[in-house]
């Protein structure tokens, strides 16, 4: 059995003349919740996309469960729940969850089973036969993450996965996170929170599609000499720290 989840040496994307990903390099063990950092257009979305299969690095060598992606094989054992739902807003949620759980291949007794367990479990029991277009944004994110914990994946990979919810549904999400990974899955997710960040196992900070450092929360805090994440950040990242005033 491969030790690492994932493992990227040197991977680069190119877009045109844009690098979103460069020279990118990443294990990630099996078991733990690893957080991408970064701002918007750092490269979080294009590597997820890498990891998934969706997209081929331009250059480099990128193994999930040690297999070299993109792999249809190692696809089925990764769940994906981009930033944005790709449901169908006109079925019912039982219907978007049966779709998919055929895609995936899920035997029908037990996706039948599946379906009500995560309908429970991400409280969308009581809207399983309505459709989607009734359904309010947080709900939509649960939606999808039902899909794509529809197969039990062993990789479980968020883009952005709690951006616009209330703070009540995120710490609910992340409850079932930790929950999962506790349970053996391994969680890749990419955030710009860094209350979120603080909850990951790992994290790696992403600036202009570059891999700036790599490791526990509080060994990049000790790292930089800084007691807060988004200090640690910038200073990894070339940017000044500005003194915080005393409050009146």
């Amino acid at each position: 059995m491969p030790e690492h989840a994932v493992e990227a040496v040197d991977v680069s994307r190119v877009f045109g003349t844009l690098r979103a990903v460069d020279r990118l390099s990443v294990v990630i063990p099996r078991g733990v919740i690893y957080g991408l950092l970064g701002p918007s257009g750092s490269g979080k979305t294009t590597f997820l996309r890498m990891v998934v299969g969706a997209l081929r690095p331009s250059e480099g060598r990128l193994w999930v469960f040690g297999t070299a992606m993109p792999s249809r094989r190692v696809a089925q054992r990764i769940g994906y729940m981009p930033q944005a739902p790709a449901l169908y807003p006109d079925l019912t949620l039982r219907e978007n969850l049966r779709f998919f759980g055929a895609v995936y291949r899920v035997p029908r007794r037990q996706l039948e089973q599946r379906i009500e367990e995560l309908a429970t479990d991400l409280d969308l029991l009581a809207w399983l036969d309505h459709p989607l277009y009734r359904f309010s944004g947080g709900m939509l994110q649960r939606a999808s993450l039902a899909v794509a914990l529809l197969h039990e994946p062993d990789l479980l990979v968020l883009d952005e996965p709690t951006v616009g919810l209330d703070p009540l549904l995120r710490r609910i999400l992340w409850e079932r996170f930790r929950a999962l990974a506790s349970r053996g899955t391994t969680l890749l997710i990419s955030t710009h929170s860094m209350d979120e960040a603080d909850r990951c196992d790992l994290l790696g900070f992403l600036r202009g599609g570059r891999l700036l450092a790599s490791d526990t929360p509080a060994a990049l805090r000790a790292l930089t000499g800084h007691d807060s994440l988004e200090d640690a950040f910038l200073v990894l990242a070339g940017y000044p720290v500005l003194p915080v005033e005393p409050s009146r």
